[in-house]
């Protein structure tokens, strides 16, 4: 005799919910009275499996929708942190920051960077970019005549020892002692592309200099002088740690344009560097060089 069980009644429904995930109570169809207990279990097992297997869909389902969710709000923060930043360093004025700040961050996150090595990065390509800016803007200042540099310049027409004095002079020690050179030579000699050649390698280290003709300078001096505007002109060329003035003696000045052309080099005495050439006469250099030395 197969052993049976009552089955609850015909219209009566078993209600199950899942810790609020179905919406909508579930309930077994209309079952017979009488079933096997085998029979009963079986379809016991089916109707959970299906039932786990929804379950687990909707859970997936919802926790890739979070998922999703959530990253969309990591990208907005991001975003908003990036316009920020952005923001701020323009307030700074670091247009370096401004523009490499993003792709920098990435390669960190990328090459697993400490902040360190990432705000080192950051500063080191500001530095870098602020120089080469303050560079350029010396060399505009300079007035250097184009292609007069060090690389073109024929060492070969100097003797061995005004070679090495240009060597030692490289380094720009000279203008931190305020000390002046002197160069005389011959009209054609190489006076003028030395002292030029000089200068460019003094600018790229960012020392700042200035290129002039004696006759120009004399000519600014003189206006200056007549709108009573002198001391402000003697003040502006001594922001320059070196000044240059070629050509000295070259044209005969008078009386008038040698005053204040000594007046310059009397207030430029121990506050600032003079590089001057000339083809004066022996008795001229000992009157020029007894007065800037």
């Amino acid at each position: 005799m197969d052993c049976g069980f009552v089955w609850p009644p015909v219209k009566r429904s078993i209600w199950i919910s899942c810790v609020n995930r179905l919406p909508m109570p579930i309930h077994f169809r209309r079952l017979p009275t009488l079933m096997s207990s085998r029979r009963a279990l079986v379809t016991l097992i089916v109707y959970f499996t299906r039932l786990t297997r929804k379950v687990l869909t909707m859970t997936t389902t919802t926790t890739k929708t979070r998922r999703k969710t959530t990253a969309a709000s990591r990208v907005a923060a991001k975003s908003g942190k990036i316009e920020t930043l952005t923001t701020q360093f323009r307030e700074l004025r670091m247009p370096t920051f401004r523009d490499q700040f993003v792709a920098a961050a990435t390669r960190a996150e990328a090459e697993n960077l400490s902040h360190l090595d990432y705000l080192l990065e950051l500063t080191t390509l500001e530095c870098e970019t602020r120089r080469e800016g303050r560079i350029k803007r010396l060399m505009t200042r300079s007035s250097l005549p184009l292609g007069k540099s060090w690389q073109s310049f024929q060492f070969d027409r100097l003797p061995m020892n005004v070679r090495r004095q240009l060597e030692t002079l490289r380094d720009g020690t000279f203008l931190n002692r305020r000390e002046n050179i002197l160069l005389f030579g011959k009209p054609g000699s190489g006076k003028s592309h030395a002292l030029c050649a000089l200068a460019e390698q003094l600018v790229l280290q960012g020392r700042s200099m200035l290129f002039t003709t004696c006759s120009l300078l004399v000519q600014q001096l003189l206006m200056a002088k007549r709108d009573l505007r002198l001391p402000k002109l003697i003040k502006q060329l001594s922001s320059f740690e070196g000044l240059i003035i070629d050509d000295l003696g070259y044209v005969q000045q008078s009386r008038e344009e040698m005053e204040v052309l000594f007046t310059l080099l009397a207030e430029r005495y121990e506050r600032g560097s003079v590089l001057l050439t000339s083809n004066l006469a022996f008795s001229w250099k000992i009157k020029v060089s007894g007065l800037i030395s």
